[in-house]
């Protein structure tokens, strides 16, 4: 295990792709020495929560063609692909699940990262000292503390969206019974002969459908609007100058929100999942109810009706806006996360130093995308007023490192 010494230059926390986006981009500047930075994350290991959501959710593949993906050369995924043309999906090569998880393990080796990832949960980060003296102080859920002069904060995941329908019911149902997406973990579940609702039109809700009818259950998909069917989450414009000019030019931080929003408007599904849902839908595997949504939901501990079989006599019993009313054995809620730099538990004392502007929860960053006034950094979805709609992306973590390198190694 890594070492810990007392103070360093930089504290990374989070080990997702971003942070090691970030490290490679930052590596190939200073080649010719090794920056003196921890990487602190609970697993001790890069991509360990990407990995898991990728294989909890059944993904076969990712959403961003082979060019993006964590290290500087754009075609080092498609040159580690060679010969393995299968595992790279139409129409734009896009990466399966186990090539990029391998290729992110070649990523890390090469860059001698094996032992970067400090295995321990950051609990406190608090900024000490004025000036060119300021530092932060860290403090790890193992009781170890650590001082750090500049902090990047990756840790990538935001708050789960919670249906106001779904905050108001009594917790008087077993857990595992109503759950956001990010708490489902297919590969542990028998579902066979199960009727489960999902909520929501994103990429996940199709990805929890397909892996829910694989395992035996039927399902009902319920969005609030018709279903949408886009390639990529934003347009691709926004990888490039097409409309990131126009943004960057945009001199009000609300109107950059407003365009955010616009630009990925809500979920969206890729044509192939669409296709497969379509097929399951004929199939009668699945029911779509599109442009419908749940009024309320009560969790029935001893059903006075027929049971489909004898394990659903518990079962969800919910109304909706059009009238109906059906019987449900589980609620998965593929609703989203939403952004928050204020509700974010590590930077309370950050923000109380060196308070930022706010946008509907995203921070005004500096142009290197600190927190004015100080030196702490913010990659992923909490810097879009900066970098644009695909913030969150893995392109959002090159665009990122493109801002927040120089500073790093200017200072």
């Amino acid at each position: 295990m890594l070492d810990l010494p007392p103070s360093i230059d930089l504290a990374i926390i989070g080990a997702g792709p971003q942070a090691l986006t970030l490290v490679t981009h930052l590596l190939q500047k200073r080649a010719r020495f090794r920056p003196r930075f921890v990487v602190f994350d609970p697993s001790g290991t890069w991509l360990t929560q990407w990995h898991r959501q990728f294989a909890a959710q059944a993904i076969p593949h990712l959403r961003s063609p082979a060019v993006h993906h964590p290290d500087p050369d754009a075609f080092a995924l498609r040159r580690f692909a060679e010969g393995r043309s299968d595992e790279l999906f139409p129409p734009y090569d896009l990466p399966g699940t186990r090539l990029f998880q391998e290729f992110c393990a070649e990523v890390v080796q090469r860059w001698q990262l094996e032992q970067r990832v400090y295995p321990a949960k950051v609990v406190q980060l608090l900024p000490i000292g004025e000036g060119r003296r300021s530092r932060f102080q860290i403090g790890l859920e193992n009781g170890s503390v650590i001082t750090a002069r500049r902090v990047l904060l990756a840790t990538g995941a935001g708050i789960p969206q919670i249906p106001d329908w779904a905050e108001h019911i009594s917790m008087t149902y077993p857990l595992e019974r109503l759950c956001h997406a990010q708490q489902v973990n297919l590969n542990t579940l028998l579902l066979v002969g199960e009727r489960i609702l999902i909520v929501g039109g994103g990429l996940t809700s199709g990805h929890l459908a397909m892996g829910a009818i694989q395992r035996g259950a039927t399902v009902t998909l319920m969005t609030r609007r018709w279903l949408q069917e886009k390639l990529f989450d934003a347009n691709p414009g926004w990888l490039g100058p097409k409309y990131l000019k126009g943004f960057k030019a945009e001199p009000c931080w609300l109107n950059r929100w407003h365009r955010i929003q616009q630009a990925r408007n809500g979920g969206s599904l890729t044509p192939t999942m669409m296709l497969n849902l379509r097929q399951a839908e004929r199939q009668g595997k699945l029911v779509l109810e599109e442009n419908c949504h749940v009024v309320s939901a009560t969790w029935q501990a001893h059903s006075e009706v027929e049971p489909f079989d004898d394990h659903s006599r518990q079962h969800w019993q919910i109304h909706c806006d059009n009238g109906s009313s059906q019987s449900f054995d589980r609620i998965w809620l593929a609703t989203g996360t939403r952004f928050d730099l204020q509700q974010h538990e590590l930077l309370q004392e950050v923000l109380t130093r060196y308070p930022a502007e706010m946008v509907q929860g995203l921070p005004v960053l500096d142009f290197s995308l600190r927190i004015p006034g100080c030196e702490c950094f913010i990659m992923g979805g909490l810097a879009a007023l900066q970098i644009g709609p695909v913030a969150r992306n893995l392109f959002g973590g090159k665009l990122a490192s493109e801002r927040i390198v120089p500073a790093l190694i200017k200072g």
